[in-house]
């Protein structure tokens, strides 16, 4: 069956994750401040060069997750593609990535907050640290602190900006909903929609988003259909 392509929707954020090979998370995990300061850098430039909106990001030993709006349906290929190429380059090997990205379209108002902490909480659910907000390598430290002169292309969400009416409320608000986490539940229905490449929404959000999608947003009906 042929593959579907990547689901593209004008105008609304994508929940992104790529996962590392096991030689480039062996490599990576020798110096993984040296490498990830450097994808850091990669990762701004590719977004601007690409048009990306970069709403949320982490690196982790597994991969890199990522909440962003496209301009056009190739730009998170693009920007993947990119980081990829300069990688292997730094590290001289072939593809450093385990297959292809999965994405995700969220509901906003409802799924995009949600997608933002769980991608943050990658770190923590690896066991890299203990609590989400201590993993240097995430959009984390500008969510909850404020700038992160590391990151100066980062684009926080609307949703994010509903966290509270001043910089300080909407820190605190999103520091506190960081801390909790998401409903076993919820990061299930995330990670469910990642690996069906799907939309994720209630169905009346699901069917405005197929009238814009570029392809189907939900999984068909499994078998043959009846004959008449």
């Amino acid at each position: 069956m042929a593959r579907l392509p990547r689901l593209f929707a004008p105008d609304l954020a994508q929940l992104v994750t790529v996962q590392f090979a096991p030689a480039t998370a062996s490599l990576i995990s020798a110096s993984p401040g040296g490498t990830f300061e450097l994808l850091l850098g990669w990762l701004g430039q590719s977004a601007h060069l690409h048009r990306v909106s970069v709403h949320g990001w982490c690196l982790a030993s597994k991969g890199l997750y990522l909440l962003a709006t496209p301009s056009d349906t190739l730009g998170v290929s693009r920007l993947v593609q990119d980081l990829g190429r300069r990688l292997a380059a730094h590290l001289k090997m072939g593809s450093v990535f385990n297959g292809r990205y999965r994405s995700t379209i969220p509901q906003p108002t409802r799924w995009v907050l949600p997608c933002v902490i769980w991608l943050e909480r990658s770190a923590a659910r690896e066991g890299l640290v203990d609590e989400a907000a201590q993993w240097l390598w995430s959009s984390a430290h500008a969510h909850t602190e404020g700038i992160d002169k590391r990151a100066p292309w980062l684009q926080p969400h609307p949703d994010y900006w509903q966290c509270g009416n001043t910089p300080f409320a909407r820190q605190a608000g999103y520091r506190d909903q960081l801390g909790a986490g998401n409903s076993a539940a919820v990061d299930q229905a995330i990670e469910a929609a990642l690996k069906g490449q799907w939309g994720l929404g209630d169905a009346p959000f699901l069917a405005e988003l197929a009238v814009c999608a570029n392809r189907r947003v939900s999984p068909g009906l499994r078998g043959r259909p009846k004959r008449i």
